[in-house]
């Protein structure tokens, strides 16, 4: 478990990142509010008394300045930590100032966090009520609804469904459609369309489809902590992917990742909201402050909603 000191400070440097791409919310350039997070986040984590190296960020060391894959952080003179990072979720939600962007940090001891290439994932999560053996990537919607219908005692039409509205996904939303499952159809953000599984106030019963996997290690990183199901299977549709898959020590391709395989120890996960969602409220200028809400999830120790003042100058 990393030390509390440490984590306060990865909070707030969550915070003080989201804070960061205030002035870019709505302003139609999710490029420039993403280029302030990473830099505020940059700035600070290398501040930090850590061997920090970055397992999932945005892209390779030529695609700077976005925080690199295999990037070092932080003084040197501490404990080795491994991060995860996606400093802004919702690039789109923030340029147009629209509800659920996030700035998103995962941390943990070195060799905890799986360490994922730039490439797809087929996902699927779930609540703790659900038994582990009830739903499966390699169900079929139907069974996989079915399962959680009887495990919930609830009848397939109230089962609530959360998938990403994307082209690729047809055949699964006719699917869902079909048994009568009321469908959460989101546009961005499928970090934070798997937490809505984490708890009942969101009305999600599971989550699926396919997103980004490094997206995907951030919110096991999360469902971890609270005791949530979650299985993962990356899809590489080029050469260049499967090259980088096995640079990465991915030799089978084809393997469907448990929570456990990607989370592989005790992790920190923080979520600061720039604008208003479902999990954190966003920035707040008020009284010559900054104020900023931060879902924080660890395992066995926290999960809380922190609340950070900053002053805005």
């Amino acid at each position: 478990m990393l030390d509390k000191n440490l984590v306060e400070k990865i909070i707030r440097i969550s915070s003080l990142s989201a804070i960061a791409c205030y002035p870019h919310i709505g302003k139609g350039n999710k490029n420039l509010a993403d280029k302030a997070a990473t830099d505020e986040m940059r700035k600070n984590l290398n501040k930090l008394n850590i061997n920090g190296e970055i397992v999932i960020g945005e892209g390779e060391l030529d695609e700077a300045p976005m925080l690199y894959i295999g990037e070092k952080l932080g003084t040197g003179k501490g404990p080795s930590i491994d991060i995860a990072v996606d400093p802004v979720e919702g690039t789109n939600f923030v340029s147009n100032n629209l509800p659920g962007g996030l700035v998103v940090i995962a941390a943990s001891k070195k060799g905890y966090l799986f360490k994922a290439p730039e490439t797809y994932m087929e996902k699927l999560a779930v609540g703790k009520d659900i038994p582990y053996e009830a739903v499966d990537l390699d169900f079929s919607v139907e069974k996989n609804i079915k399962n959680i219908s009887e495990s919930k005692n609830k009848p397939i039409s109230n089962i609530t469904a959360c998938i990403l509205d994307r082209p690729r996904h047809k055949k699964t939303i006719n699917d869902l459609k079909k048994l009568g499952v009321n469908l959460k159809l989101i546009t961005d953000g499928d970090v934070a369309g798997a937490l809505l599984v984490s708890d009942k106030k969101y009305n999600v019963d599971i989550f699926l489809g396919i997103g980004g996997g490094p997206e995907g290690v951030l919110a096991a990183s999360a469902l971890d902590a609270f005791g949530c199901k979650f299985q993962g299977r990356f899809l590489f549709k080029t050469e260049e992917d499967i090259r980088r898959a096995k640079e990465m020590g991915i030799d089978d391709l084809n393997k469907k990742y448990s929570l456990h395989e990607i989370i592989k120890g005790d992790s920190l996960f923080c979520a600061t909201g720039i604008t208003s969602g479902e999990l954190v409220s966003g920035v707040r200028q008020q009284n010559g402050k900054f104020y900023t809400e931060t879902l924080v999830a660890q395992k066995g120790s926290i999960i809380d909603i922190v609340i950070q003042e900053e002053p805005s100058t």
